[in-house]
């Protein structure tokens, strides 16, 4: 046998191996995959706990109620951004989080809205967001016990990174999940944010309460160029 047909025979069992190597280690990440379906299904079915408090925040547009800062959506995704009044800029690290954000319009159509809070004064957080180029809505809660109410703040007044979200149902508003710290690390995608809410993706593959499965979609069929939605 020549040299080239050695090489070349030695080559293929190279592949083949690569292959096989590689399909086992992709079936490991389906079932990583179908275990975060799982619990993103039972996350749906936590208890949720309706908030009471009157909050009222500072945006770009003045002062809003909590109720405002759903807009029109049924869910409101709140990360909690580092930035204690007397710093003069934000956390780095929650920086990083938003400049991985999404584009805002896939959530809306979803009926979700994401939003940023933190407690420093509105004329740091707006100078701070032009100088970074987001435009992801951003609120104040200088004047009220929002972060320390869901711990964004703690106790020894140390600032704290993560996300709770919130579902209205009328005129009720429930608070229905938080992570934090490295909870937050794999979010970023719409759908890493769906995941987290209570009415998650709405595509009819997902596990989810009766309430919620009327309003599942085929999956992709809601899909748009985020520039489309507004359209329709």
């Amino acid at each position: 046998m020549s040299n080239d047909c050695c090489q070349t025979s030695k080559n293929k069992q190279i592949e083949n191996e690569w292959e096989a190597v590689h399909a086992q280690f992709r079936e490991k990440e389906k079932q990583l995959t179908r275990a975060r379906d799982e619990l993103n299904a039972e996350r749906r079915q936590l208890p949720k706990k309706e908030v009471t408090n009157h909050y009222s925040f500072q945006g770009a547009d003045g002062e809003v109620e909590f109720s405002d800062l759903f807009e029109d959506a049924e869910q409101l995704i709140v990360y909690h951004f580092m930035f204690a009044p007397e710093w003069e800029e934000g956390c780095n690290g929650c920086s990083m989080m938003v400049d991985n954000m999404g584009h805002v319009a896939h959530l809306k159509a979803r009926r979700t809205r994401l939003v940023l809070i933190s407690r420093a004064p509105l004329a740091k957080l707006i100078a701070f967001q032009k100088r970074m180029g987001w435009t992801v809505p951003w609120y104040s809660s200088y004047n009220n016990t929002f972060n320390k109410d869901f711990k964004a703040t703690l106790e020894n007044g140390e600032e704290t990174h993560g996300y709770s979200v919130f579902q209205k149902d009328g005129e009720r508003i429930f608070h229905t999940y938080s992570t934090w710290n490295r909870g937050v690390e794999y979010l970023g995608t719409t759908f890493s944010y769906l995941d987290m809410t209570p009415l998650g993706r709405q595509e009819k593959w997902e596990q989810a309460p009766p309430e919620v499965r009327v309003k599942q979609t085929d999956t992709y069929e809601w899909w748009r160029h985020h520039d489309r939605y507004k359209n329709e």
